[in-house]
């Protein structure tokens, strides 16, 4: 077969072809199944570019573009904002946070009531990134995902999946600088030119709002890259052949075809036997189709449930989630009738999704396309990085649950956590969108270890501190990136805001805290105390190199210092303290990795503190008294003061014998 033939396969012939010659099959037992659902390539009106890449569906023509007057019973409303995020899981959350706490006005535009995607209550994925590293500890994320981790930790321990929806949306109806949109789907993109996103459209049909919003940037968080797609953003879909971008790892499954969707499923152990009877339309499963999937746990379960690699996971989602709940309840049937599994007596389900989570469409193009080699080496070349990645090579095959002779999975761990270039962030042909989670520039292997929760959340973080400076500095995403001067202060403000940045330290010329003598009322373990102002702050497990550690036991509430020879106006102190960076902190339903976890304040975290000054006059000034503290990254903003010393006293840690102090950074305002 010729390379032109090979990439214009329909999905139907894959589908056909690899259930006759390679031991894939569809078993299918529901009257509607995916076997007999129309082939998405013969569709009125498709395209076959479903199963290439490229730009591919350009924005209506504007005399053919739908107006608000088509629409008479819909009440327009007419918005004007400096970003539009669109998009509401982890990543959109996390850019819009963070644009608006860099002082622009945001607005968040959700097409569901809850926030977080993947990891929401609908869902209930937990969330991983660099945290796994190869089994390798101490690389979880830090800034506003850390932020949202802690604060469910505290005030969550017993791990209710709805709360974790009201955090993330406290956090965004909280921020004074950002206006949410709940249960409103972006439908349009009005462009100023073939480049350029003028407004967006976007309707809610519970509230018959049509809302017409302009901005000078928007951020397409959407996961199936809807935005993009409006604004004739170019992107790809699926896999790429071996010679595409010389990746070793290509060629998995075949070309064109993406990883599918997941429903996933609770369950809780009783006290007296539970029967079961699942509905006609459940699949019938046997032994044979678990032989490579196992069903040791019965609480959580299973990520394989997975389908729609050789459909459409977009337009096809309907029946996929058919398909896919049929496939959950034959799963819980097997568990429950068989008679292979004895010990589910007792359990009984307690939560069925009903929302399929989606792990791979459409992938906007950057002016970085990162591949298996940028991840495993030549990140390190990259002068625009902004953020950490770190799972996996993490690939499915295409057939998901249906490729029951096979692995459900091939993972490769990366050679190390590597850094996200700004580049594979905005789009290359459209000059003001940025992109970020799922969607953003890379190719189909490197998307297999980027399109984890965790990267999506600080590659979100990424796009929304760089979309504000953009707008300070009255650039273009590509102008940022182009201007060394700009991608140094946005790697500073990222790192400034706890983002960790592979080989980037502290440079800030406004923190005069780098100016200072540090001393303290005393060292344990060697952490020493001029390591708050060396630029870094996590050190691996085992490594005690960025931190200083005071002792609690025998001086009771041991301090550190800062002193200048001249003294300094200081109106703001920033806090970074230890948070347990060395264990996995997520919220999931697994029991095993629930116990691993502290649900609660971490206990290396500084509980109680005094920040208090000496001024050049002797005068002692407290800055802030702060007790029940639980977060790593801690800001005090106050009327200037001129300082000959700045002390900070520890009273009371969450558990640890010792106090851990990371950094302390000292600025004239904030």
């Amino acid at each position: 077969m010729s390379n032109k033939e090979h990439s214009n396969w329909s999905r139907r012939q894959f589908l056909a072809a690899a259930a006759a010659g390679t031991g894939y099959s569809l078993i299918v037992k529901a009257p509607q199944s995916l076997a007999a659902a129309p082939d998405p390539m013969e569709r009125p009106g498709a395209t076959e570019t479903l199963v290439q890449y490229g730009e591919q569906f350009h924005p209506l023509a504007p005399e053919d573009a739908p107006k608000a007057d088509a629409e008479p019973n819909m009440h327009k409303v007419e918005l004007e904002t400096d970003l539009v995020v669109c998009g509401g899981g982890m990543a959109g959350v996390c850019a819009a946070l963070a644009a608006a706490r860099n002082g622009i006005r945001v607005i968040l535009i959700q097409d569901r009531s809850r926030l977080g995607g993947n990891a929401s209550s609908e869902i209930r994925m937990h969330i991983v990134g660099a945290d796994r590293h190869g089994g390798q500890a101490g690389w979880r994320e830090g800034g506003i995902l850390e932020e949202m981790r802690l604060e469910n930790a505290k005030w969550n321990p017993h791990s209710a999946w709805e709360l974790w929806d009201l955090m993330l949306y406290d956090k965004c109806v909280s921020e004074p600088n950002l206006k949410l949109i709940l249960d409103t789907s972006i439908y349009r993109a009005e462009m100023r030119d073939e480049n350029t996103i003028d407004a967006i459209w976007a309707r809610c049909d519970k509230t018959e709002h049509l809302y017409h919003i302009k901005a000078p940037l928007f951020v397409d968080a959407t996961g199936d890259s809807r935005l993009g797609l409006e604004s004739g953003a170019a992107y790809r879909v699926g896999r790429e052949r071996y010679d595409a971008f010389n990746e070793s790892l290509a060629g998995y499954d075949q070309e064109g075809m993406t990883m599918g969707s997941s429903i996933l499923f609770t369950a809780r152990e009783h006290d007296r036997p539970i029967p079961y009877r699942p509905p006609s339309w459940a699949r019938k499963l046997s032994a044979e189709h678990f032989q490579y999937r196992g069903l040791g746990r019965y609480e959580y379960g299973y990520w394989w449930i997975e389908l729609g690699g050789v459909y459409d996971t977009i337009r096809d989602n309907e029946q996929l989630r058919f398909e896919l709940l049929a496939v959950v309840l034959g799963v819980w049937d097997f568990i429950k009738n068989s008679g292979e599994h004895p010990d589910s007596e007792n359990w009984a389900l307690e939560t069925v999704g009903m929302i399929p989570g989606k792990r791979e469409s459409r992938r906007l193009e950057g002016d970085l396309i990162m591949t298996q080699n940028d991840i495993n080496g030549d990140w390190r070349t990259f002068t625009d990085a902004v953020a950490i990645g770190g799972w996996p090579f993490d690939d499915h095959p295409s057939l998901g649950f249906d490729a029951y002779t096979e692995s459900p999975y091939r993972s490769i761990p990366v050679d190390d956590v590597y850094n996200i270039g700004l580049g594979s962030l905005y789009s290359r042909n459209i000059d003001n969108l940025f992109m970020a989670g799922r969607n953003i520039s890379v190719s189909h292997v490197a998307f297999g270890s980027t399109r984890v929760m965790g990267t999506c959340a600080v590659a979100g973080q990424a796009v929304g501190t760089a979309a504000a400076l953009c707008l300070k500095e009255d650039c273009k995403p590509r102008e940022l990136r182009q201007d060394s001067s700009k991608m140094r202060r946005l790697q500073q403000r990222l790192i400034r805001e706890d983002q960790t940045i592979r080989e980037v330290t502290n440079q800030d010329p406004d923190d005069v805290a780098r100016r200072a003598e540090v001393s303290a009322s005393s060292v344990v373990m060697d952490g020493l105390p001029e390591y708050v102002i060396n630029g870094v702050t996590r050190d691996m497990p085992g490594e005690v190199e960025n931190r200083w550690m005071g002792d609690m036991e025998e001086n009771g509430a041991p301090w550190i210092e800062l002193t200048w020879d001249e003294p300094e106006t200081i109106g703001h102190v920033q806090l970074v303290f230890d948070s347990g960076f060395h264990r996995e902190l997520t919220l999931t339903a697994q029991y095993p990795r629930q116990n691993r976890m502290e649900l609660g304040p971490q206990p290396e975290t500084v509980k109680d503190y005094t920040l208090t000054a000496v001024t050049p006059n002797g005068d002692e000034v407290i800055l802030a008294e702060v007790e029940d503290n639980y977060q790593r990254l801690c800001r005090h903003t106050f009327d200037p003061v001129e300082v000959e010393t700045l002390r900070l006293t520890v009273h009371a840690t969450n558990g640890t014998p010792e106090a851990r102090v990371y950094e302390i950074r000292c600025y004239e305002a904030e």
